[in-house]
C-alpha cells in the first residue's frame, strides 16, 4: 500500500525554526501556547503518519471533508467531515487517511504551559455540527490569519500574534457554544433563504447536495427548491456554485494561492469543469482575472 507523510497536491505547510521557538519560550506571552508546526492538507490519498514513540507536542486535526483514522492504543477511531481530535504528547499513535474518500484537514502542531487545557479525554473524535449557526468559514478564516502571519515569521511580531491568535482558534474547537452564539441571535431572525445562503457559506468548501440541503432544514428536495427559488429566482444548487465561485475571486484577489490549490479547496474535483463554471460566471478564466486584478490593483 502506499503511504505518504506529505508531499501532495495542493498542501501548504509551515515549520517554525529554532530560533524562533526558542524565543518563544522565554516570551511571557507565548511560552503558555506557541505553535510549532501548522498545516493544510487537501484530499490527500495515502496520507500517513506513524509516532510510534509518540511526540513532545500536541496536534489538533481538523477535517472538513473526506474521512480519515486515528489510531492510539489498541483502538482505531474513524473521523469524518466537521470532527475534530486533539493528540496529545507521549503517546504513540498513527493517522491516515481513507483511500477511497480521502480527508481535508486542517492541522496545527503547539506546546506551552497551557496547551493541556485543550485536551479532551478520552481521546475520541469530537463533531462540530454544520447549521446556520455554526461560523465554520470564520474558524477557517481565523486559520488562514494564523498561517499569513506565519509566513512573515521571521518577524517576531507576527509569530507571536499567531500564537496568541491559537488561543482563539482552540478556544473555537473547546467552547463551540460560546463561540456560536455571536451569530445565533443574527440568524434566527432571517428569512428562510437568508437561513440557506448562510449555511451554504458555512459550507462552501464542502459539495452539498439539493438532499443534504433539503434534509438539514426539514424538507424534501422538491418543497425546498420551491421555496428557495420562490424568493431568490434562483435554483438552490445554482446559488451553491456562484458562492463557490465568489470565494474562488476572494482567494485569487487577496490570497497567493496557485488556482490549482484554490479549486480542490473548494471542493471541485477537476480543474477543467471549475475553469468552465468559473469562467461561465464571472465572464473570464481564473488566471486571466487575476491578471485582470494585479493590473488594477497594483500593489
Amino acid at each position: 500500500m502506499i503511504r505518504l507523510k506529505q508531499g501532495f497536491k495542493g498542501q501548504r505547510l509551515i515549520a517554525i525554526s529554532s530560533e524562533i521557538l526558542n524565543n518563544a519560550q522565554l516570551n511571557t506571552l507565548t511560552n503558555s501556547l506557541y505553535i510549532t508546526k501548522i498545516g493544510f492538507f487537501p484530499a490527500v490519498k495515502y496520507h500517513y503518519n506513524n509516532k510510534e514513540n509518540g511526540v513532545d507536542y500536541y496536534i489538533i486535526i481538523y477535517c472538513t471533508a473526506g474521512e480519515g483514522w486515528y489510531k492510539v492504543g489498541e483502538k482505531t477511531y474513524s473521523v469524518t467531515e466537521n470532527q475534530y481530535v486533539i493528540l496529545p504528547p507521549d503517546t504513540p499513535y498513527s493517522f491516515g487517511a481513507n483511500t477511497e474518500n480521502p480527508w481535508t484537514i486542517y492541522w496545527v502542531h503547539y506546546k506551552g504551559k497551557l496547551a493541556s487545557s485543550f485536551l479532551r479525554l478520552p481521546i475520541v473524535p469530537q463533531d462540530i455540527e454544520a447549521n446556520q449557526n455554526s461560523r465554520l468559514q470564520d474558524r477557517i478564516l481565523l486559520f488562514e490569519e494564523i498561517y499569513e502571519n506565519l509566513e512573515l515569521s521571521f518577524h517576531s511580531d507576527h509569530y507571536s500574534y499567531a500564537s496568541l491568535c491559537l488561543f482563539h482558534f482552540l478556544a473555537s474547537f473547546k467552547y463551540v457554544d460560546q463561540f456560536r452564539q455571536i451569530r445565533k441571535k443574527e440568524v434566527m431572525e432571517f428569512r428562510f433563504s437568508e437561513k440557506v445562503i448562510y449555511y451554504m457559506r458555512e459550507n462552501v468548501e464542502s459539495n452539498l447536495t439539493l438532499e443534504q440541503l433539503a434534509k438539514h432544514f426539514g424538507f424534501s428536495p422538491s418543497h425546498f427548491s420551491a421555496r428557495f427559488q420562490e424568493e431568490t429566482k434562483q435554483s438552490p444548487i445554482k446559488y451553491f456554485i456562484a458562492l463557490k465561485i465568489e470565494k474562488a475571486c476572494q482567494y485569487i484577489e487577496l490570497s497567493n494561492l496557485r488556482i490549482c490549490d484554490i479549486y480542490p479547496k473548494l471542493g471541485f474535483q477537476d480543474a477543467a469543469y471549475f475553469s468552465r463554471t468559473f469562467t461561465k460566471i464571472m465572464g473570464v478564466s481564473p488566471t486571466r482575472y487575476r491578471e485582470m486584478e494585479r493590473h488594477t490593483n497594483p500593489k
